[in-house]
């Protein structure tokens, strides 16, 4: 009876660590995500701002301009447009590469912990 009270006090120490363990490497993988998903940098507004100002200076120009600026300034506007939407295909690229990166983290140490539970059955 005090070997069997003993070893589930045992796994409770047990459990009590490895959940410990779960809740400070959930903490630092809250972290990491909320560096890359968290507010706007500086520089991602600085440019959102600067393709806004293209884009609405040109349309005005195309419009104010006359014939002669039109053509112009709306081939100014969609190789603006052009470009953002490169960026936002090159940032989507990044944030999945940081997903697979995620993934197969979780994928490891999954797999991890099945071999560790298989040696344990055994």
């Amino acid at each position: 009876m005090e070997q069997n009270h003993e070893r589930l006090e045992n796994e409770i120490d047990d459990l009590k660590r490895e959940l410990e363990l779960f809740q400070q490497e959930k903490e630092r993988v809250r972290n990491i995500i909320g560096k890359i998903g968290g507010v706007p940098k500086f520089r991602t507004k600085l440019i959102n701002v600067l393709f806004i100002f293209v884009i609405a200076t040109s349309l005005i120009v195309s419009v104010i301009g006359g014939d002669k600026w039109r053509l112009l300034m709306i081939e100014v506007a969609t190789v603006a447009l052009s470009l953002k939407i490169i960026y936002l295909i090159h940032c989507q690229m990044k944030i999945n590469h940081f997903k697979f990166w995620i993934l197969s983290s979780i994928e490891w140490r999954i797999n991890e912990l099945t071999a560790i539970v298989k040696k344990q059955k055994n």
